[in-house]
């Protein structure tokens, strides 16, 4: 990626050009641009055919015997570059096209009239994307599901337990105490940590280190002291283990889970080793924290869930480990890319750095208040974020005319993230990193969806975006942002998207 580009990957004509007749944009909520009300919205689809077109009938890339087109795949750079090649197929074939890789069959997805269809037409359980080899894990140890495998009524009792706590702005704004603790520390271990040219060696493992405290601090009310001196070995294996777990689940997603597990093979051996210190961890943690507050389960986050709702300790166990993942992660991921795009923009630092200082007097830390007078700062974020293919429906059959197009009952459908955001007919001007187009309130709220949509919209929402957005007002608060060189940065699809190379970043202190 050049630097002043917006987005991770170099995609540009990703799906056709617009129409000449401009379509009208659906109004975004300052509130919550991706939780829109179905029922307010006006319809934005072209007018469709009078009757759905069958499966067969959708474009794609060539279809072999057994392999489906995950020969192509392969030959365009393997699955660390799917998403290019995803990127090459919408450019090809347009907004919605079908792909087998074995036996996998799904239909991909890039236009938001699409994504407005499916949401309006979501069931009271949506279904999502079977993740094979973490349900063969599960059932190998006879672990719980959590939430991201969850169907049914099973994954509504179980997503209820979880609502209030953590979708409810009044209750996720209460966290930002335990969020700046972490904060504050991490600020003292970046000037140890940066060099005489303010640059740090691995900025990424950093981040993690500090997004793996900050969700084990509200999750768990405990520190594991990854931003001390002397880091212990217990929070290290579970981001060790983490990234194996996201780097080998991919592989037995496009080939049998099935032969892997019975074969033994290394991606096996690795996936299951890596779960198991991950179990390990979140188990330990949990059942302390249990113990500590049983007696008074409504003054801890994690036990007042727990006792005030019908989860088993299998179901805990697994929803948490789900949770906690995610949380370190991917909210690092994101920051590591937003600091990445603000170095890129001086001018848009400025700006931000300005809007900061405006809120957050000298010598006060910033809060969940502050935030609420800080439009700029959100935009910046939302400006910067986009994840990759999120796995929005599966095992679904649709046919509706806003679709046109019947899908079979074991079609997975594809949301590609990022054939919306590096699309001019939704983002004008897409390459330009431009946090000013969310203050003007015009995007439609379909074509920016890194949390997903509908019902099983990601749980960790609220969360992320409170760590995220403290974290980057304390980051442009204390330092200037310096890109130290303008190389493309690529990226590698490894379940989300890296960089290939250390970011060109430096921390000056203001």
């Amino acid at each position: 990626m050049g630097s002043p580009l917006k987005r991770a990957p170099l995609l540009r004509a990703l799906l056709p050009p617009p129409p000449q007749q401009q379509q009208q944009l659906l109004p975004t909520s300052s509130v919550c641009a991706l939780e829109p009300k179905a029922q307010e919205l006006p319809a934005v689809c072209p007018r469709p055919p009078s009757a759905p077109h069958s499966l067969s009938a959708l474009p794609g890339p060539t279809k072999w015997p057994l392999m489906g087109s995950l020969l192509d795949i392969l030959w365009k750079g393997g699955l660390k570059r799917q998403h290019e090649t995803l990127a090459d197929y919408h450019r090809k074939f347009g907004k919605i096209f079908r792909m087998k890789l074995g036996a996998f069959d799904s239909v991909h997805i890039g236009a938001p009239c699409l994504l407005e269809a499916l949401y309006r037409k979501e069931s009271a359980y949506p279904q999502r994307l079977e993740i094979k080899p973490w349900k063969a894990y599960r059932d190998y140890r006879k672990e719980g599901y959590g939430l991201l495998i969850l169907e049914g009524k099973d994954w509504q009792r179980v997503r209820s337990a979880f609502q209030k706590k953590l979708m409810k702005p009044t209750e996720i704004v209460k966290l930002d105490t335990k969020i700046n603790e972490v904060l504050a520390d991490f600020m003292k271990q970046m000037d140890i940590l940066c060099n005489q040219n303010g640059e740090i060696e691995d900025l990424y493992s950093e981040l993690n280190k500090w997004s793996f405290e900050s969700i084990c601090l509200v999750l768990y009310g405990k520190r594991f002291g990854l931003l001390q001196q002397d880091v212990g070995d217990e929070g290290l294996n579970f981001i060790k283990a983490v990234k194996t777990m996201m780097s080998t689940f991919g592989k037995m997603m496009v080939t049998p889970v099935e032969l892997h597990k019975s074969l033994n093979t290394k991606v096996w051996q690795a996936h299951t080793k890596a779960w198991d210190n991950i179990f390990k961890t979140v188990k330990c943690s949990i059942d302390s924290r249990l113990k500590k507050h049983s007696a008074n389960p409504s003054e801890d986050f994690l036990c007042d869930i727990y006792f005030g709702s019908q989860l088993s300790k299998k179901e805990l166990y697994a929803a948490i480990t789900e949770l906690q993942i995610a949380g370190v992660e991917t909210t690092a991921n994101s920051l590591l890319w937003a600091l990445y795009n603000i170095s890129c923009n001086p001018d848009v630092q400025a700006k931000l750095f300005e809007e900061i200082q405006s809120v957050v007097s000298d010598g006060e830390d910033p809060n969940a208040e502050h935030l609420k007078k800080m439009p700029y700062l959100k935009a910046c974020l939302k400006e910067s974020m986009s994840i990759p293919a999120v796995q929005l429906l599966s095992k679904m059959s649709i046919s509706t005319q806003s679709i046109s197009v019947h899908l079979h009952m074991t079609t997975v459908l594809m949301i590609n993230s990022h054939a919306l955001g590096c699309n001019e007919e939704y983002f004008s001007d897409w390459t330009q990193f431009k946090p000013e187009r969310w203050l003007q309130k015009n995007i439609n709220p379909f074509a920016h969806v890194p949390f997903g949509i509908g019902k099983r919209m990601c749980i960790g929402r609220r969360l992320a975006e409170l760590q995220l957005q403290l974290a980057l007002c304390w980051l442009v608060r204390k330092y200037q942002i310096v890109a130290t060189d303008d190389k493309p940065v690529e990226t590698l699809h490894l379940g989300i998207l890296i960089p290939n190379r250390e970011l060109p970043i430096a921390f000056r202190r203001r």
